[in-house]
């Protein structure tokens, strides 16, 4: 069978490790070019990402340096749509899409369409590739075995976030371990570990759940008015006024208790009460989210109600309180992903049609 023009790879790569770079190679031997996307290019630091993109992408150049040199691979970031495939697919598509066209083409020196170019997904053989194969049933499919063992990045991860750390260097590249000896002397570091600590004692204190929350979306004037965490986990993300219900609380009651505690919502005459905050809420437009890895601290459904408040030159005012370091107004269209707590900016995404 003749080599297909583009290979696809996903992956999440936190760290990169010899078995992503054995399938990287191996599919290299049966493409023209390789497109590897990064996933989760989009998410705050956590303990389950907690790389960013750019350094991620650091990672697969200096492994590959000769490749994306000669433009044989290619890399580029992916975000997460966590409560749509079909955003998530239109994303994948578009970035091939375009790719392909500029590199297939010489960067604007060619005239082929994307019929004349055969594309093929790779990825592990026996992976969670395989769910999203289904997804792309107009691409050949390249599967490929690993050779080293049953290691992945979650072991790297377990082993390298704790109080002495250790850096697996028989599976990870000599440029990578490096990069993780220096990065574990950083302040990200620290407050990584200190969140992965308490993460893990979070079910012996409290269970794994299921846990049910309700968390408040606020629009007014094309603001959004958003805390900052001021403890773990998320300490010093962005997030939505919200928290656990409480028993024997209805979980639209819980939504208000929890704005008003977090974030002292005001009008001209103090306090609005709950009953007038409760007018505000689109009860048509209430929707649960369920990810089932939305939160690191166990299965947590959450409630998300919309509040829309009277459009005005000036905002109601608002401070922070309960759990909250700050809260305060701020323009949608200055928001981005990796500024918010799990999963807060994709229920904006939803909620505030964005």
């Amino acid at each position: 069978m003749n080599k297909a023009d583009f290979g696809v790879f996903i992956g999440r790569f936190q760290p990169l490790h010899i078995g992503h770079e054995h399938v990287i190679r191996q599919a290299l031997d049966q493409v023209g070019r390789l497109i590897v996307l990064v996933g989760s290019a989009n998410v705050a630091r956590d303990p389950r990402n907690p790389f960013t993109f750019d350094e991620r992408a650091a990672m697969l150049r200096a492994a590959f340096r000769h490749e994306i040199a000669e433009e044989r691979l290619i890399v580029e970031p992916l975000d997460d749509h966590l409560y749509s495939d079909t955003a998530w697919v239109t994303e994948v598509q578009r970035r091939v899409n375009r790719l392909i066209l500029d590199v297939g083409n010489g960067h604007g020196f060619g005239s082929h369409g994307l019929a004349d170019f055969r594309v093929a997904l790779t990825g592990y053989g026996k992976d969670a590739s395989s769910y999203y194969l289904r997804l792309f049933p107009e691409w050949d499919n390249i599967q490929i075995d690993s050779q080293y063992g049953t290691f992945s990045s979650t072991d790297v991860r377990r082993r390298y976030f704790q109080r002495i750390p250790e850096v697996p260097a028989s599976i990870l590249t000599s440029d990578v371990a490096a990069w993780l000896d220096a990065f574990k002397l950083g302040e990200a570091f620290r407050t990584l570990l200190e969140e992965s600590e308490y993460l893990a004692d979070y079910p012996k204190q409290w269970g794994k759940g299921p846990f049910v929350t309700a968390d408040a979306v606020v629009v007014q004037s094309g603001h959004i008015l958003l805390v900052e965490r001021g403890r773990l986990p998320g300490k010093g993300l962005l997030a939505l006024p919200g928290g656990f219900v409480d028993a024997g609380e209805r979980i639209r009651d819980a939504a208000i208790r929890e704005l008003r505690e977090e974030t002292g919502i005001s009008d001209g005459k103090g306090q609005i009460p709950p009953a007038m905050l409760g007018s505000f809420i689109e009860d048509h437009r209430t929707r649960v989210f369920d990810a089932p890895n939305r939160s690191l601290r166990g299965r947590v459904i959450t409630h998300a109600f919309l509040f829309r408040l009277p459009e005005r030159r000036k905002l109601f005012a608002v401070k922070g309180g309960d759990d909250a370091a700050h809260a305060r107004w701020y323009r949608l269209g200055d928001l981005s992903p990796e500024m918010f707590f799990e999963d807060h900016w994709s229920i904006i995404e939803e909620m505030a049609d964005l």
